[in-house]
C-alpha cells in the first residue's frame, strides 16, 4: 500500500529554490502525495532533493489569501542575477517591509544548540550609535517608520540599548521589539526600567517548554525560571511580552498546550505565543529528514489537541500580508468567567478568493496594537474604560471591547525557510527583513540562508 500511495504523485504547481549544497538557483515543483505535499528539486552537480513542506489538514490548496503584490517603497538594488542573490530590496520583491530586525550585536550570553545567527561569547564586533543611526535614516528614507525589532546576538548584553531605542524614537520609530533570551532581563531590574523610560513597547522572549529538560536540551542549561522572573519584571514596568517557542519534534511538541495554557495565566501581560517550527541553518554533514520537522497544519492540530479543543483548528487563518505558506494566526479574548472565546474576523462583504493589498501596514499596526502592554492596547482601544475592570461582569458593548482590547492572546506561528524548503515565491513575498551591514534590506529567510556546510549568501560569520 505504501508503494501504491509513494506512486499516486500530484504536481501541485512550480517555482524555485536552492541547492543546499551549492545555494544555486534550481527549479523546484510543489507535488501531492495524499495529504502531505512535498518541495521537489534537482541540482544538476549534486542531485535531487525533496523534503515535506505540508502535512495534512487544513489542505494545502485551501490554506490561501489571495493578495495584490506591492513593490517596495524604494528599491536599493537592481535586478541583475535574481532571486535570492539581489536582495536590498530589489524590484522583483512583491511586499512591502513590516518588521526590520536590526542585528545590534552578534555577542551573547548563552550558547544556543539551536540559533538563527553566529552568536558568540568574546566576539567585539557590534554596530556603533552612529552606524545604527545611519541604518534608521535609510529606513526612514526606504518608506518607514516601521516596526523595530532589536536583535543579535543577545541585544541585551549591550549596555546603551535603552541609548539605541531612544534614538529611534527620536527619529519617528514608534515601536521596538527586543528579541531576548531573558537572563539580563530577570536579574537587572534597573536595567529594565531603563528601556522602558526609552520606549520599549514588547519583549519578544524565547520560551521553550514548561520544564527544564527542554530548555538544557535546546539552550544548554535549565532556563525555565528565569523565563518566569521575566514575567515578572516586564509586569512591574508594563511591558508586553510575546512567548516565542522554537518547535523541536521529540524535544517540545508536546509542551504546545501547556505553554498556551501558561501563557493564558499570565495574561494580560503575555500578549500573545508565537510558534516557531525548527529550520536548520548552519553546518549539516546529513541532512535533516523530515521525522525531524513539524508543519504549520501540524502545529495547528496539535493546538486543538493540546488544549482540549479550547483553541480549534478553525480559529486559525492564512496570513494577509507574507505568503499564504509562511504563517498562521488567530486571536482568543480570556473572558471574566475564565472562558476563551475565539475573536473570528467578520464578513467585509467581499469573497475569499477576492485579493487584498496593504498586507504589511496593517500588520505593523496590529503588531504595534497587540504586543504592546496591555496598558498601551487598552489606551489604542479608543474605547471607554469601565468601571467594572477586568473581572466585572460584561454587561455592555464598551466593557467587552475593553476585555477584548486587555486580555486578548494573538497565537501564531511562522514557518521559517532553510537551504532545503526554500521557495522563492514564499520569499519575494517576505515582509520580515534584516539590515545587512552594508545597509541593505534583506528578507529574514535569505539572510539566514546556508548551504549544508554553514555557507550563507549574507549573514557574516558564519
Amino acid at each position: 500500500m505504501d508503494d501504491i500511495r509513494e506512486q499516486e504523485e500530484v504536481v501541485l504547481s512550480i517555482t524555485q529554490s536552492v541547492c543546499p549544497e551549492c545555494l544555486q538557483r534550481i527549479p523546484a515543483q510543489r507535488v501531492a502525495r495524499g495529504d502531505d505535499v512535498f518541495l521537489k528539486k534537482c541540482c544538476p552537480e549534486h542531485g535531487e532533493y525533496q523534503v515535506r513542506i505540508w502535512q495534512g489538514e487544513a489542505a494545502y490548496l485551501n490554506w490561501n489569501s489571495p493578495q495584490i503584490p506591492s513593490s517596495p517603497a524604494v528599491c536599493a538594488t537592481e535586478k541583475d542575477r535574481g532571486c535570492p542573490f539581489d536582495c536590498g530590496l530589489c524590484p522583483d520583491h512583491r511586499q512591502q517591509t513590516c518588521c526590520v530586525l536590526l542585528e545590534v550585536t552578534n555577542k551573547c550570553n548563552l550558547q544556543c544548540p539551536v540559533c538563527f545567527a553566529a552568536s558568540l561569547l568574546d566576539e567585539q564586533e557590534q554596530p556603533d550609535l552612529a552606524v545604527i543611526e545611519g541604518w534608521y535614516r535609510m529606513l526612514m528614507n526606504s518608506g518607514g517608520p516601521y516596526n523595530i525589532q532589536l536583535s543579535g546576538g543577545e541585544p541585551t548584553v549591550r549596555d546603551d540599548l535603552p541609548e539605541i531605542i531612544s534614538m529611534g524614537k527620536r527619529l519617528g520609530f514608534d515601536f521596538f521589539q527586543v528579541n531576548t533570551n531573558g537572563l539580563r532581563l530577570a536579574t537587572d531590574d534597573e536595567y529594565v526600567g531603563r528601556l522602558k523610560a526609552a520606549g520599549l513597547n514588547c519583549v519578544f522572549l524565547q520560551f521553550d517548554g514548561m520544564n527544564d529538560n527542554v530548555y538544557t536540551k535546546l539552550r544548554g542549561r535549565a532556563l525555565l525560571d528565569i523565563k518566569k522572573q521575566v514575567l515578572e519584571v516586564c509586569a512591574a514596568h508594563d511591558i508586553g511580552v510575546v512567548l516565542v517557542p522554537t518547535l523541536v519534534p521529540g524535544v517540545n511538541d508536546e509542551h504546545i498546550g501547556d505553554i498556551l495554557k501558561f501563557a493564558i495565566s499570565r495574561m494580560p501581560t503575555v500578549r500573545g505565543v508565537h510558534f516557531q517550527p525548527i529550520s536548520y541553518f548552519g553546518r549539516y554533514p546529513e541532512a535533516p529528514v523530515d521525522a525531524d520537522r513539524i508543519t504549520l497544519p501540524e502545529v495547528i492540530r496539535e493546538i486543538e489537541k493540546q488544549t482540549g479543543g479550547q483553541m480549534k483548528a478553525e480559529h486559525f487563518r492564512p496570513p494577509g500580508g507574507e505568503h499564504a505558506h509562511c504563517s498562521f494566526h488567530g486571536n482568543f479574548a480570556l473572558m471574566p468567567d475564565g472562558d476563551l472565546k475565539p475573536l473570528l474576523p467578520q464578513s467585509t462583504g467581499t469573497c475569499c478568493c477576492t485579493p487584498t493589498t496593504g498586507g504589511a501596514k496593517r500588520a505593523r499596526q496590529f503588531v504595534a496594537r497587540q504586543w504592546s502592554s496591555a496598558t498601551t492596547a487598552a489606551s489604542r482601544s479608543n474605547q471607554p474604560r469601565s468601571s467594572e475592570g477586568a473581572t466585572g461582569s460584561l454587561t455592555s458593548l464598551d466593557e467587552f471591547l475593553e476585555r477584548v482590547s486587555t486580555y486578548k492572546l494573538a497565537v501564531s506561528g511562522m514557518a521559517f525557510q532553510d537551504a532545503w524548503t526554500l521557495d522563492l515565491d514564499r520569499l519575494k513575498q517576505c515582509f520580515i527583513h534584516v539590515v545587512s551591514p552594508e545597509g541593505r534590506l534583506v528578507p529574514f529567510c535569505a539572510y539566514n540562508l546556508t548551504d549544508r556546510q554553514g555557507r550563507a549568501l549574507y549573514r557574516r560569520g558564519l
